[in-house]
Order: structure tokens, then C-alpha cells, then sequence
């Protein structure tokens, strides 16, 4: 029996290694692609534009891949995002409070709502689909209801805070955007906790086989909640970075987002069956969709095929994930 566990752990750690090279490989073969197409492509201020575009699914995505490797999914991390950016606006703009406080407040307002969907899956027992479907229904309602339904600009912060908002992220250091390091700042930090800690540990425990963790004496319940509210904090963090970018909370945004942050991580070699994903895979399944979308733009692709192609793109994923599976069980 250890032989045969020895040889499935064998084999699911070569391909899941194998899956990163081959993302990454897809990864090199666009860019080598789009670059011969497109003289426009391979400058740098595009390079900077695709890492502007990835950084906030990209955080999305981060935040997704937890809650993925448990076999669950997160469908409300659009709209907490969102929401996070509202709750910031608020506390700076109608409180008149600082920035650093709205920020800590719209972080925890992300983390917040992880909580309550981490509690509805775990204590409650509704289904992951059905507990953050309610939650993206709700956070979109709340914040439409308490932003009035139109945006909060933050040029109308008291004259108190030595930062503004738009600030965040519109700096640059060494001609990277802020939004770009932040991105692989929290990549950093996503990636030693599924690694190096003991919550990571549980969270690939759960995803390969719950039950048993569970008779193993580990409370599943407590860390999957957990789990989803760690993902509550990266939508948290995602809205800050889109209320700065824009120097505003926009209420009406959110829609759709969640569905870019799965397709980046399921690119990336994460399993929607659970057990296996890293970090790194999710990084590079962000910046995939995100050289895609660029490069089928500047080749002047419709925007409708565009979308039919990036689906395309993720269905060859999700296949790809079956039959790695399949092998591993053989």
C-alpha cells in the first residue's frame, strides 16, 4: 500500500510539474507569436499595459486558488471586490477618515464576506456554488445601496491624508507600475502560505480527500472557513487596486471578473476537482489570458471572437486537466 501511495504522489507531483512547464511554455510560444505578427506587440509600454491588465484578476486569481485546491469555487470574488472598493470609499470619503484606514477597512470588508461564504459551506453545508452565488448577488446589491448607486470619487478625500488613493497604485519604481509589484508581492505571499505553512498543507489535505482529514482528527470546517476568507482578503486587496487605478469606487463593476480569476487559475494547472494548483501556475495562467486578450487586440480581432477564442482556450484547459487526472489515477 505505501509503494502504491509512494507511485500516485510520484506521479501527481511529475505532472503537476509538467502542467506549469507546459503553461509556461504556452505562455512563451504567444508572446513569440504575437511579436512576429506584430511589430507593435513586443514594446515596451505594451509589456507594461498586459502587466497593468493582469495585475488585479491576477490577485482575483490568487485568491481563487485556494478555495479551488478544496475542490470548492468561489464565484463571489468579483463583486466583493467590489464591494471592498465601496466600503473604502466610504469610510474615506463620507467618513472623512484616512486612506490607510479606508484601506484597512476595505480589506476587511473582503475578508468579511469570505468569512460568511466559508461559514455557509462549512457549518451550513450549502454547496460552494450556491453559498458564493448568494454572496455575489448580495455584495452586488449592497454595493449599489450604499454607494446610492453612483461612483465615489476619491478627489473628494479631506485634505488631512498625506496619501491619495489614486496614489497607490499610479507610481512607479524602477519604470514597474505599483500595481504590477503589489500583484507579485501578494504572489509572493500566496505562494509561501500554500507551501510553507500548515494552512497549506490542510488546504491540499481537504482538496485530496476530505473525509479523511476529517477522521484524521483535522477540523475541516474551521479551516475551510478559513480558506475562503483568505480569499475574501485577496478580493479585498483586488478592490483597493481598482478603486486606486480608477481613483474612484465603481459600484456597477465586479460582474464577470470572477469568471477571468477561475479561467486564470484553471489555465494556470490548478485542478477544479481539488488536491493539486500552485501559486506560480496561477501567475502564468493570469499573464496567458492577459497576453492573449493584448495580442488578439492589436492583431485587430473582433471582441466577440475574441471571447470565443479565450473560451476555446479554456475548455482546452479544463480537458487537459481531465486527462492529466485520468493518467494519475492509472
Amino acid at each position: 500500500m505505501e509503494v502504491i501511495a509512494e507511485r500516485k504522489k510520484f506521479g501527481m507531483f511529475k505532472t503537476g510539474a509538467t502542467q506549469k512547464l507546459l503553461a509556461f511554455a504556452s505562455l512563451i510560444i504567444l508572446i513569440v507569436f504575437f511579436s512576429i505578427a506584430s511589430a507593435n506587440f513586443f514594446r515596451f509600454e505594451n509589456i507594461i499595459a498586459i502587466m497593468l491588465a493582469t495585475a488585479v484578476i491576477g490577485v482575483l486569481a490568487l485568491g481563487s486558488t485556494f478555495v479551488i485546491i478544496t475542490g470548492g469555487i468561489d464565484l463571489s470574488v468579483g463583486t466583493v471586490m467590489t464591494f471592498s472598493s465601496v466600503m473604502a470609499g466610504v469610510i474615506i470619503t463620507f467618513g472623512e477618515m484616512s486612506v490607510p484606514l479606508g484601506i484597512a477597512g476595505g480589506i476587511a470588508a473582503g475578508a468579511l464576506c469570505g468569512f460568511v461564504s466559508g461559514w455557509a459551506v462549512a457549518k451550513l453545508g450549502i454547496p460552494p456554488f450556491i453559498a458564493t452565488l448568494a454572496m455575489m448577488m448580495i455584495t452586488k446589491g449592497l454595493s449599489l445601496v450604499i454607494s446610492g448607486t453612483k461612483p465615489i470619487y476619491f478627489n473628494e478625500t479631506p485634505v488631512f491624508n498625506k496619501i491619495s488613493m489614486g496614489s497607490i497604485t499610479a507610481g512607479t519604481s524602477f519604470e514597474i507600475p505599483n500595481a504590477v509589484l503589489i500583484f507579485f508581492g501578494c504572489a509572493i505571499v500566496a505562494s509561501i502560505i500554500l507551501s510553507k505553512t500548515i494552512l497549506g498543507r490542510y488546504n491540499f489535505a481537504i482538496g485530496s480527500n476530505e473525509e479523511a482529514t476529517r477522521l484524521s482528527g483535522v477540523n475541516t470546517s474551521r479551516w475551510k472557513i478559513i480558506i475562503y476568507t483568505l480569499t475574501g482578503v485577496f478580493s479585498g486587496i483586488a478592490g483597493i487596486m481598482m478603486a486606486s487605478r480608477l481613483n474612484s469606487a465603481q459600484p456597477a463593476l465586479g460582474m464577470g471578473y470572477e469568471l477571468e480569476a477561475i479561467a486564470a487559475v484553471v489555465i494556470g494547472g490548478t485542478s477544479l476537482s481539488g488536491g493539486t494548483g500552485t501559486i506560480m501556475g496561477t501567475v502564468i495562467g493570469a499573464l496567458i489570458m492577459s497576453v492573449l486578450t493584448n495580442g488578439l487586440r492589436i492583431l485587430s480581432v473582433p471582441q466577440e471572437w475574441q471571447t470565443v477564442i479565450v473560451g476555446l482556450v479554456l475548455a482546452i484547459a479544463v480537458y487537459a486537466d481531465i486527462l492529466r487526472r485520468k493518467k494519475v489515477r492509472s
